[in-house]
């Protein structure tokens, strides 16, 4: 399963979450983990991830966050620097997952 670009923004309410790179990773993560779970999928069958960050200087921050959501090693994963991310994001991650069958 292909998992499209998450931004942080608030499936219930359409609102984009505000706060810095730690409260932004989390809100994204909640995203993908909902879109896996509809899908039949999880976080624990993601086998790569792509993370696109405004600032690579704020790496740490997302990181931090985002090994909270991985229970084993975590995927392979690349990182990359990427201006104009859409609503002005800090961080956007997009996911290939396998599908349980």
């Amino acid at each position: 399963m292909f998992v499209s670009g998450q931004i942080p923004i608030n499936p219930e309410t359409g609102d984009f979450v505000s706060g810095g790179i730690a409260e932004q990773t989390e809100q994204v993560f909640k995203n993908l983990k909902a879109v896996l779970e509809a899908s039949g999928s999880s976080l624990d069958q993601v086998v790569k991830t792509t993370v696109f960050l405004a600032d690579m200087k704020e790496f740490s921050g997302m990181n931090e966050v985002y090994a909270t959501f991985f229970s084993g090693p975590p995927p392979a994963r690349a990182t990359v620097a990427a201006a104009g991310l859409p609503r002005d994001a800090r961080v956007e991650i997009e996911a290939v997952a396998l599908v349980s069958e």
